[in-house]
C-alpha cells in the first residue's frame, strides 16, 4: 500500500446521505479478484443510461471533476454491505480522501486498511465546503483540512493515522511481528509460517 501524502485537490460534492455500498459499486460487478479495475464501476447505476452513455447530470460525469482526489459527501456513507470492493472502486477511481459527517462502521474501517483517509466533520464544516469551498489541502500528519476560508483540524485514531501515513496493510502489519511470531512458535514447536 502506498503511503499517504498530503494532497491538494479540487473537491467533488456529492450532496446525498446514507449511500450504500451497493450503490457504490453495484453486485454485478463484484466477481473482479482484483482491488483494481473497479473504478469504471465506481456509481456505476447513477453515472450511466442503460445503454452505458454517461448521464449527463451526474456530477463524476463533470470533466472539472475528472482529477479531484477528495470525495465530500453527507452522512452515513458506505452503509449497507461489508463489501470491501466499495473502497477499492472508490480507490480504483482516484479518491484517497473522503469527508463526511458519519461513515458506516465496516466501510470506515475498510477505508484505512486500502490507503483511503476517510475525514469526519461537523455539519456546519460540511455546509461550507459544499457552499463555498471548491478546493482543499488534507494534511494527515498535522491533521487538517486547509482551503479558502477554511482550516480546520480533524481526529484520527493514532494506530490508523500510523497505518495510513506508512502505508501499512493488514499483512505489513503482521510482519512488522515477524520476531515475535517466530519465538512463539519455536517455543510451541510449530512450525514457521515465516520459512
Amino acid at each position: 500500500m502506498e503511503k499517504f501524502k498530503k494532497i491538494r485537490s479540487i473537491v467533488t460534492p456529492f450532496d446525498k446521505a446514507n449511500v450504500d455500498t451497493d450503490q457504490i459499486v453495484p453486485k454485478q460487478f463484484l466477481k473482479l479478484i482484483h482491488k483494481v479495475g473497479f473504478g469504471k464501476y465506481l456509481f456505476y447505476n447513477w453515472r450511466f443510461e442503460n445503454d452505458g452513455s454517461p448521464k449527463k447530470d451526474f456530477i463524476l460525469n463533470e470533466s472539472k471533476y475528472a482529477s479531484s482526489k477528495i470525495l465530500v459527501t453527507n452522512e452515513n456513507f458506505g452503509c449497507g454491505s461489508s463489501r470491501e470492493h466499495a473502497v477499492w472502486a472508490l480507490k480504483d477511481y482516484g479518491f484517497s480522501v473522503i469527508i463526511a459527517p458519519s461513515f458506516a462502521d465496516i466501510f470506515y474501517s475498510n477505508c484505512f486498511k486500502n490507503g483511503v483517509l476517510p475525514i469526519q466533520v461537523s455539519r456546519n464544516v460540511l455546509q461550507r465546503i459544499f457552499t463555498d469551498i471548491s478546493e482543499l489541502e488534507i494534511d494527515l500528519e498535522n491533521q487538517t483540512i486547509r482551503g479558502d476560508n477554511i482550516q480546520e483540524n480533524f481526529e484520527i485514531q493514532s494506530d490508523k493515522k500510523r497505518r495510513l501515513l506508512e502505508g501499512l496493510d493488514d499483512i505489513a502489519l503482521t510482519m512488522q511481528s515477524e520476531n515475535a511470531i517466530d519465538v512463539f512458535e519455536k517455543k510451541s514447536d510449530t512450525p514457521s509460517i515465516f520459512k
